[in-house]
């Protein structure tokens, strides 16, 4: 008859207590618990992965993306721990059936309004959870013939811990329109009751829940949730120093009002040269512009510029270059065209020459 686990095994049959060196779990129970973790870290990984394109919110997208890469070193760490417990390398296994039913319902809200049951089900209930399970094995683990466990299951839970203070940090964020809130609750009771009956990660119970409510780790470089919910909050429309502004304004009104003359006045002497480019731009008779990127360069300024119902006689060969604008100067410079196959005229036709120099900053280009 076997010892019953945590009886003495020494041969006076002294049973004072557990000897120091007999552990809660042999090398295969080990390898059985770390390929459990493995399967719901990898698996979660996984699913982070596939909603990043699902999810429109830019804060929650930017989450989704630091995460997916530290999981997925999670899993790597894992897998490479099995062979020092005499098992395959990584691999992952479920517990039961019922815990895979649990990660598909996990993996189940994919419409783009469903962004808060998304980060509800890994930062309320999986991740939770996760680190309860580690913490219960670093509770029982021998820490003589353990360590390099011991050691990984450290740091997974540092790095889970400051993944769910990120993620409540976009939840409160994202649930603050009416309804939300309750939602995400009732996604939350739901997932944990499938939990409840596939007894966890490792099918053994539930262990005592984690306490989350302590101050969380400093975030790590570019992980800041805060970070994620400022850009997501950033302006639309990035402003454009008024006099350059005014010089694509003047730009534009000349080629809607297809003004040879007027397009003259904005060209540099090196592209006049080149043949009758204001009279081809005139050609060209859009029906409105507008400045549909811009970016600051060095000491140069690039603009793209998107002129709309072209004309086609002046239009097919042209692509959709960059206008890069520069601080001092006043006309445009002299670019090259792209060569392209021949393009239709359509209802939205962007047509510009390619790498125009611009450098006017609103002065006017008869001074």
């Amino acid at each position: 008859m076997s010892a019953p686990v945590g009886a003495s095994t020494r041969p006076d049959g002294d049973a004072g207590g557990p000897h120091p060196l007999q552990g809660f779990s042999s090398a295969d129970e080990s390898a059985r618990l770390i390929r459990n973790y493995r399967y719901a870290v990898e698996r979660m990984m996984r699913i982070l992965g596939g909603w990043i394109a699902l999810t429109p919110e830019l804060s929650a997208k930017l989450l989704l993306g630091r995460h997916v890469w530290d999981n997925a070193q999670h899993a790597d760490v894992l897998g490479k721990r099995l062979p020092e417990l005499r098992a395959q390398a990584q691999m992952s296994e479920p517990p039961n059936a019922a815990f895979v039913a649990f990660m598909n319902a996990i993996e189940e809200p994919e419409r783009p309004d469903q962004s808060v049951e998304r980060l509800v089900g890994v930062y309320r209930v999986l991740k939770p959870h996760l680190i309860a399970s580690y913490e219960d094995h670093l509770r029982r683990i021998n820490s003589v013939y353990e360590p390099p466990t011991e050691r990984i299951l450290v740091r997974l839970i540092e790095e889970e811990r400051r993944h769910v203070a990120a993620g409540s940090t976009i939840l409160r964020h994202l649930s603050a329109a009416p309804g939300l809130a309750e939602r995400g609750d009732a996604w939350q009771a739901q997932l944990e009751e499938l939990l409840a009956a596939a007894g966890g990660v490792t099918g053994a119970g539930l262990p005592a829940p984690a306490r989350l409510d302590g101050p969380p780790s400093t975030p790590a470089l570019n992980d800041d949730p805060s970070q994620f919910i400022r850009l997501e909050q950033s302006p639309t429309h990035w402003p454009i120093p008024e006099a350059l502004e005014g010089a694509l304004a003047g730009f534009g009104a000349a080629l809607v009002a297809r003004d040879a003359a007027g397009l003259g006045r904005w060209l540099a002497s090196e592209l006049l040269a080149a043949g009758s480019p204001a009279a081809r731009l005139a050609g060209l008779g859009p029906e409105t512009h507008r400045v549909v990127a811009f970016a600051k360069i060095g000491d140069k300024r690039a603009v793209k510029i998107r002129l709309e119902g072209v004309r086609a006689a002046g239009a097919e060969r042209r692509r959709d270059p960059p206008h890069a604008l520069g601080p001092d100067g006043r006309r445009l410079a002299r670019g090259s065209r792209r060569r392209g196959r021949p393009r239709p005229a359509s209802a939205r036709l962007t047509a510009v020459l390619s790498r125009v120099l611009i450098a006017n900053r609103g002065r006017s280009p008869a001074g």
